[in-house]
């Protein structure tokens, strides 16, 4: 039998890892076969075993036993050879075919290089097959003996190529066997003095192609050329999005600094107009007080004189009556009957006629007339007042930017949408209609399910119409509550548990507290003073502006604007708060728009 033809026999019966006919042969899973020895060996101390030759792994090490047939069967092929059934034991030293160990751990490290790689990792077609490198050939040739198919292999093989240059299909990237740096740049591995060329993404490290076989198989792992190029790609994504947010926080501070300058002549159109305004009132206030001081000062005189007339002449009356009561006095006491008799006619003449039941001081200051007229001045006052709150004074020498100046009723009214209760968000106390447009608190928790959208804890519910762009009005009716909140709240709001609701947490909204403490959840808290009680509160949302503006819808006027930036989607946000054992049951109704008013 030739060299060349023993080879191609003995190819068959071969293990992979010791290059010698099989003994023991055993079966993996996969259904390659080896020396029994020879893979026990090959997977001692490793976590996760893998197959030599298809790289097939098995997280639990198998339970190999021997392959009874292919045994039988080497052992023919053996006495075919003339080698008969001498296994590798029987051969026995070290000097009779058996590997060392030393060049078996060596041979060992070097296996997963040296055997043909899966159609996977894209080996071209027609490619020389793997050999070992130059120094394991090396040992391999000086520590079998000559007559071992080894020696034989290794002979016919000859001198052991370059070692070939593979693409490796995943990754892209470009390696050798023997696994030389590529660079001379590139830091060797402390543990196997290789080139450290691929970049390992699982564990976020650089390492050599050793390390990749031994402890990296299944990583995610690229040349680290490769991961240089991606990186940095994405450092200059990064450093064009940086430089971007340093654009816009200039073009900001410019909007600011406007802001303030925009602001300076708005103050200085609304102190000129204020002045004007309250001066004018200020003045009739004045003369009509004078006015009523002057009226009344009159008035008192004029009284006092009728006073001092009637008193007079009623002390002249009493004084008359005296007089006659002393005369009857005398001529009750009097003997003297024949005087008596001609003074008694004298003496009983008529009384002074004149009643006095009906007569009193004129107490009218005359002063209604004074009031009337300050009240149609007031009147005048207030509906100019309104008109100021609502359109503002009118400009000065220039007009002020109009994104400053809040949009009127009527005009925040054309953007009107249709809101609706959403039931998923509802706090289990809470009892909505059935056209899920009224809300209001029960006295007991209902059995709902507790999904994540709704609250648990504080007492409210969100629309259900998300708004990411654009301008959305509604209006919603309060009166008769002493407590509620309406505004808007961000999509991804905390739900569950103890809320604080402010502008930094997602939450934009007007308060009201008993019956009339009216404040705006920012932190600290921002008190509105209103003088008319709003029956019906009008909510606008400009999400582009990232504006949140309230109004009294009756009164026609603008309560507060909140500024901000929306960056998600935001809600309608509804909480009739407690129902305080009845004093607070009324619900929050949802209206439609009226634009014809």
């Amino acid at each position: 039998m030739s060299l060349s033809g023993s080879f191609l026999s003995d190819e068959q019966f071969q293990c992979s890892i010791c290059l010698d006919v099989f003994t023991n042969p055993s079966t993996t899973p996969c259904g390659h076969s080896y020396c029994m020895t020879c893979i026990s060996r090959y997977w001692d101390g490793c976590k996760v075993c893998q197959c030599p030759l298809c790289k097939k792994t098995f997280q639990k090490k198998p339970d190999l036993q021997i392959n009874r047939t292919l045994r039988e069967i080497t052992e023919q092929f053996r006495s075919m050879r003339g080698g008969g059934t001498v296994g590798r034991e029987r051969r026995g030293g070290r000097g009779d075919g058996a590997l060392p160990d030393d060049l078996f751990h060596e041979l060992k490290k070097k296996l997963p290089q040296t055997l043909p790689k899966p159609s996977l990792n894209a080996q071209p077609q027609g490619a020389p097959t793997p050999t070992l490198s130059p120094p394991v050939m090396t040992q391999l040739a000086s520590s079998v003996p000559n007559h071992s198919p080894i020696a034989a292999l290794i002979q016919e093989l000859g001198p052991p190529p370059p070692p070939p240059t593979y693409l490796d299909s995943r990754s892209r990237r470009r390696f050798t066997l023997s696994g030389a740096a590529s660079s001379q740049n590139l830091p060797l591995c402390e543990i196997h003095q290789r080139g450290m060329m691929i970049f390992c993404r699982t564990d976020r490290m650089c390492i050599c192609p050793d390390c990749e076989a031994e402890s990296h198989q299944d990583h995610d792992t690229v040349a680290v050329e490769d991961e240089w190029t991606e990186t940095k790609s994405q450092l200059n994504l990064l450093e064009q999005e940086i430089q971007e947010m340093i654009r816009q926080r200039i073009r900001k501070i410019e909007e600011i600094r406007m802001s303030v300058s925009e602001l300076e002549l708005a103050v200085e159109r609304e102190t000129a107009g204020s002045v004007g305004l309250f001066f004018s009132l200020v003045s009739a206030i004045e003369r009509s007080q004078a006015e009523l001081i002057e009226v009344m000062e009159m008035s008192r005189r004029a009284a006092e004189h009728q006073a001092e007339v009637m008193v007079r002449q009623l002390e002249l009356e009493v004084e008359e009556l005296r007089r006659r009561g002393s005369a009857l006095a005398e001529l009750t006491q009097s003997d003297d009957h024949s005087h008596c008799i001609k003074t008694f006619p004298a003496i009983s003449s008529p009384l002074p006629a004149k009643d006095w039941s009906g007569v009193s001081v004129n107490t009218d200051l005359g002063t209604r007339t004074i009031y009337r007229s300050l009240a149609a001045l007031v009147g005048r006052f207030r509906e100019e007042l309104d008109n100021v709150a609502e359109s503002g004074f009118p400009p000065l020498a220039v007009e002020p930017s109009p994104v400053r100046l809040q949009p009127r009723m009527k005009r925040v009214q054309e953007y009107a949408v249709d809101v609706t209760l959403d039931s998923n968000t509802a706090h289990p106390r809470l009892i909505l209609s059935e056209d899920m447009k009224s809300v209001r608190c029960g006295d007991r928790h209902q059995l709902l399910p507790d999904n994540p959208e709704r609250f648990d804890r504080v007492v409210c519910i969100l629309g259900r119409e998300a708004i990411s762009s654009g301008r959305h009005y509604w209006e919603v009716e309060v009166g008769g509550k002493t407590d509620w909140d309406l505004g808007v709240a961000r999509q991804s709001i905390n739900r569950k548990g103890k809320i604080e609701v402010t502008p930094i947490n997602g939450y934009w909204f007007l308060s009201l507290r008993n019956k009339n403490k009216y404040a705006f959840r920012t932190k600290p808290s921002t008190d509105v003073h209103l003088n008319l009680q709003p029956n019906k509160i009008g909510v606008f949302v400009d999400f582009e502006k990232g504006q949140v503006s309230f109004y009294n819808v009756d009164a026609k006027i603008h309560i507060y604007t909140f500024n901000d930036a929306f960056t998600e989607s935001i809600y309608p946000f509804f909480s009739p708060c407690t129902n305080k054992s009845g004093k607070n049951d009324g619900p929050l109704v949802i209206t439609p728009v009226n634009t014809t008013q």
